[in-house]
């Protein structure tokens, strides 16, 4: 976009006075980094016409042009909830070259004080219906091995809490308190938050914990091959995600991941009446705004007045061809 914002030698540079550097190291989750990177790659490629990766760009010159011609690239090329995820990213370099002294105040308060973009997007993922819960832990239940019982409990987890696969994953035995249903969550931006496990939900989490056994570390534990658990090692996050898919499978339903579990226990709960705030806090996110997002009910409200209408159509009856003609 412009050279004067490519560095020759960006090893030059060292990493605690790098602001992209800074701000990657200031966000709460590995997941959140490698998020975050990617958009600054791109906006990299953006400055620099492809010539350099992130290290590369002088961000400390960024002015407020240069950021309007960001947006407006952005806006053309992605989804408003993407292309505002990486202004997100760039507003938060800019913040952290603004802290190390490399950009006056004035001049980032303008470049950073850009408009979002604006669209509707498409929901993303979609809901589960009670019957696909049911099913799932049907499947779960004929699986008598220590597999069948760990994955009862996370999905079981993954909707009544509404966790993120990769907070399932960081959970350690300490986390859960088994006499009130009380866990606590490590969530983004190194927040925490507290969710509650009732009725089925806490019934397979002791299951679960009566495989398990009581030896410190992780709360779920990853097993092998041959169904046997394997002590202080835990569960990965793809490993979350490959169980949904089997156990989805093996209950015959359409592909879901483990953010659908997430969008169905904010959706349930908002369609029961459960105040937006409370949910929001369940769910750990820091505005309404991000909650609401999450609603389908809108949707299904549109789909209920459009059954109020009636087209007389009649289906015909299939036509058999007489072959003894031919």
């Amino acid at each position: 976009m412009t050279s004067e914002l490519v560095r020759l030698q960006p090893q030059a540079l060292q990493l605690d006075q790098n602001p992209a550097a800074v701000y990657l190291a200031s966000l709460g989750s590995e997941v959140s980094r490698r998020t975050m990177l990617g958009a600054l790659q791109v906006i990299a490629g953006l400055l620099s016409g492809g010539r350099t990766d992130w290290a590369g760009i002088d961000w400390a010159s960024l002015r407020f042009q240069h950021v309007a011609a960001i947006r407006a690239k952005l806006a053309d090329t992605y989804s408003a909830a993407t292309a505002n995820k990486m202004l997100s990213a760039l507003r938060g370099v800019l913040k952290a070259a603004y802290q190390l002294g490399q950009l006056p105040a004035e001049e980032y308060h303008r470049a950073a004080d850009i408009d979002g973009v604006r669209g509707d997007t498409v929901l993303a993922g979609r809901g589960l219906a009670k019957g696909e819960l049911a099913a799932l832990m049907a499947a779960c239940e004929n699986d008598a091995s220590p597999a069948g019982i760990r994955d009862a409990a996370i999905l079981a987890l993954a909707y009544t809490g509404g966790l993120r696969r990769s907070e399932i994953a960081a959970l350690t035995l300490a986390s859960y308190e088994p006499e009130t249903g009380r866990l606590l969550v490590h969530g983004k931006r190194n927040k925490y938050r507290y969710v509650y496990l009732v009725n089925g939900a806490a019934a397979a989490m002791d299951d679960w914990l009566a495989v398990r056994g009581s030896e410190p570390g992780a709360l779920f534990l990853a097993i092998n091959k041959g169904g046997h658990i394997r002590p202080g090692v835990g569960i990965t996050s793809q490993a979350i995600l490959n169980l949904c898919q089997k156990r989805g499978a093996q209950a015959g339903l359409q592909a879901f991941s483990p953010h659908d579990l997430r969008r169905t226990f904010i959706s349930d709960l908002l369609g029961v009446g459960v105040d937006i705030a409370t949910v929001a806090k369940l769910a750990g996110h820091a505005s309404v705004q991000t909650t609401a997002r999450y609603d389908r009910r809108p949707e299904e409200a549109k789909r209920q007045a459009v059954e109020l209408l009636h087209i007389p159509y009649h289906r015909r009856k299939p036509v058999i061809q007489d072959k003894t003609r031919e």
